[in-house]
């Protein structure tokens, strides 16, 4: 019997290095409008038919909707959307917005003989981010969901993913500096693909106080280490910001979420352990993490297309390893891709401008 080890042969990134590498994945942003707005909403739509699912929650304050759906010993199979958003408990009425745009169309659990007759099982989970753009109100509804999950219906297959301050990403921040949404992907020597879209937003942080250098980008080995004047400016620079931090919008209620998705073929108990597995990406890449003020979530997603190795027990390795690899590099890229803000719900500067590498 053939076996894999997962050290045979190091991954390739996919065409576009992003979610979408997955074919018939979709990912939409829609951003809330407003001055004092500084959070939004980002889908990632399955192909019609939907995809297998899981689901991984391991931080202390979750806020999330439907997860209870994906447990395998439950009846849903399958769903056609995943919902990440911010505006923390009250963002999570943006699924209703994207359960509205599935109705229409006559995609969910079927419940009647008419094409109408469907219940969408829209599985979401939120970030903290209220009133860091100064309107404690300004937060994701139905509307935002909607116009995120037709964003992502509108992009066509194979798009491009915006990264950084982009949906989701809007008011995240990681530590004492700017969060937002970061993808990578990977190709396996067999031809897998398997992906990763972050939404990076902890009370942790992401940059080792030491060095300067990104957690994450040690799992690399070629970490870009800034200069010593370098570092000690930015340290200067997060010292002054931090007695600003005192007020509701700054206090560290985060939630770091996640979709790992791959095209092979997964059964509902393979799809959560890849989600349960890829929170280790997380813990590379954001220290500390998992805090009783996080609602850290992982969502899993298996299209199917491609078998996994038949006779293989261990098959399942690869996909796993790379998946928290993802991860890790998915939160390095939403860090990198970040823009700094400023404004009256708080100041945070983003990595590139406090260290100039990009």
């Amino acid at each position: 019997m053939a076996t894999h080890d997962v050290r045979d042969h190091a991954p390739r990134s996919g065409p576009l290095d992003a979610l979408t590498d997955v074919a018939g994945l979709r990912v939409g942003h829609a951003r809330v409008p407003g001055a004092g707005a500084l959070s939004g909403t980002t889908v990632v739509l399955a192909p019609e038919g939907g995809a297998v699912a899981a689901v991984d929650v391991r931080g202390g304050g979750p806020g999330t909707r439907e997860t209870d759906a994906l447990d395998p010993r439950n009846l849903v199979q399958r769903v056609e959307a995943i919902v990440l958003t911010g505006g923390s408990a009250y963002g999570l009425d943006a699924a209703g917005g994207v359960m509205a745009w599935l109705e229409e169309r006559g995609r969910g659990v079927r419940v009647g003989p008419r094409r109408e007759q469907v219940v969408p099982v829209v599985p979401a989970a939120c970030v903290y981010d209220l009133g860091r753009g100064g309107d404690w109100r300004a937060r994701p509804d139905a509307a935002t969901g909607y116009a995120a999950v037709a964003a992502a219906a509108g992009s066509g297959d194979g798009a491009p993913v915006g990264q950084g301050n982009a949906g989701a990403g809007a008011g995240a921040v990681v530590g004492l500096v700017k969060g937002g949404v970061g993808t990578a992907s990977a190709v396996l020597p067999d031809g897998t693909t398997v992906a990763a879209l972050v939404v990076a937003n902890a009370a942790g942080s992401a940059v080792d106080p030491l060095t300067g250098v990104l957690y994450g980008e040690y799992l690399a080995g070629r970490p870009a280490y800034p200069g010593p004047g370098v570092h000690a400016h930015a340290a200067r620079r997060l010292a002054e910001l931090t007695p600003a931090r005192a007020d509701f919008s700054a206090r560290p209620l985060n939630t770091t979420l996640a979709v790992v998705a791959t095209d092979a073929e997964l059964t509902r108990a393979q799809a959560q352990k890849l989600a349960g597995t890829a929170h280790d990406g997380m813990a590379r890449a954001l220290r500390p993490v998992h805090l009783l003020n996080d609602g850290d979530t992982v969502f899993a997603l298996a299209t199917g297309a491609r078998p996994l190795a038949h006779g293989d027990p261990l098959a399942l390795n690869a996909v796993l390893a790379v998946g928290a690899d993802l991860v890790t590099r998915a939160i390095v890229k939403a860090l990198r891709a970040a823009e700094g803000i400023e404004g009256p719900g708080g100041t945070f500067p983003s990595y590139t401008e406090l260290y100039g590498m990009g």
